[in-house]
């Protein structure tokens, strides 16, 4: 296998010494780009993400825009339910929505699940074309939605800031949500498998609701099925877990398999080296929004925020997506201050 060119990401997560922490964005492939929305006018969102070419496209745009240590590829976590039977509308300035949700033991029932994951086969396509373009420059992540947060849609229909009608079906009907979330665990752990078969370098399961539930709660509804995937994947590609929120479980995460966690803005750094004991690459956590900030502010944040995790056993990262309305310069300056980072030496 040729060896990659900047291989800091991997090197990062093998716990290997680095001359600085690799940096790369969460959303980085999409709607902040001018060049993405040229692609977003001419072709509706679920033919960017099934479209091979597009796919790979959009996905090397950041890495030639913005210079980011690693390349992600452009899908999205709702594949999984699309996959499994279940149709996804994706509308602008809505999010998504999933007309048919489910409720019952027959709803589960009705779900495809074997070989759920063959259907994903675009996936697999852009990513393999995608490492193919990338020539070895950057590691290539791949991803999937958690189990807990693909259920919440699921169940829920469309995006909500309380989940309610979700954590009522998870605690009123336990047995049913527990067997789903397996469901959903065994196509996810077979789709990430296939992707690092097709030339994903690394994988990140975004669990982008789990703070929606409380510490009893993720334990019991969200952990398990983390944990269950990180052990799936450990002997084939490094997994990193983000669990955005749930910043109380940092301690059992770092005890598991995944080679990375990673935390939003809500922690501080020092707390974090100290829940995980240095067991673990951390990854995060500024804030989105401060990438509003002048660039010399940003700047002087991420040299900040460096020093704090320190650069080892570290990714620098947002501590969420980066939105649409981040100049690309600022994003830019972002990437830029990781690059230009040097340890203070006494």
């Amino acid at each position: 296998m040729t060896s990659l060119k900047n291989d800091l990401l991997l090197r990062t997560l093998r716990k290997e010494t680095v001359e600085r922490p690799p940096v790369w964005m969460m959303r980085q492939a999409g709607r902040y780009l001018p060049d993405y929305l040229k692609l977003k006018a001419k072709y509706d969102f679920f033919t960017r993400v099934q479209t091979p070419e597009l796919a790979c496209a959009i996905t090397l745009q950041p890495v030639d825009q913005v210079g980011v240590d690693a390349a992600i590829i452009f899908s999205d976590i709702l594949v999984i339910p699309q996959a499994m039977g279940l149709e996804v509308l994706m509308e602008e300035g809505k999010g998504p929505s999933l007309p048919s949700t489910i409720a019952t033991q027959k709803d589960i029932d009705a779900l495809i699940t074997d070989g759920a994951e063959e259907s994903l086969k675009y996936v697999y396509d852009a990513l393999s074309l995608t490492k193919r373009e990338l020539n070895n420059r950057v590691p290539l992540i791949g991803f999937a939605g958690a189990p807990w947060t693909i259920l919440c849609y699921m169940v829920e229909g469309k995006g909500s800031k309380t989940w309610e009608k979700a954590k009522q079906f998870a605690y009123t009907q336990p047995l049913l949500a527990h067997r789903l979330l397996q469901k959903i665990t065994d196509i996810t752990i077979s789709y990430l498998k296939l992707q690092a078969k097709a030339g994903a370098d690394t994988v990140q399961v975004f669990d982008s609701w789990a703070g929606a539930l409380s510490p009893a709660d993720f334990a019991s509804f969200a952990q398990p099925y983390l944990l269950q995937i990180a052990d799936g994947l450990k002997d084939i590609v490094p997994v990193i877990l983000f669990p955005k929120g749930s910043w109380y479980a940092l301690k059992d995460l770092s005890e598991s398999s995944a080679a990375g966690v990673g935390i939003d803005w809500c922690i501080s750094p020092d707390y974090a080296r100290k829940l995980t004991g240095g067991n673990i690459v951390l990854q995060g956590n500024f804030d989105p929004a401060k990438l509003l900030a002048p660039i010399p502010e940003i700047k002087k944040a991420v040299k900040e925020m460096i020093d704090a995790f320190g650069p080892q056993l570290y990714i620098a990262n947002l501590g969420h997506g980066i939105t649409p309305n981040i100049p690309v310069d600022h994003a830019r300056a972002f990437v830029d201050a990781v690059k230009e980072y040097r340890p203070v030496t006494i």
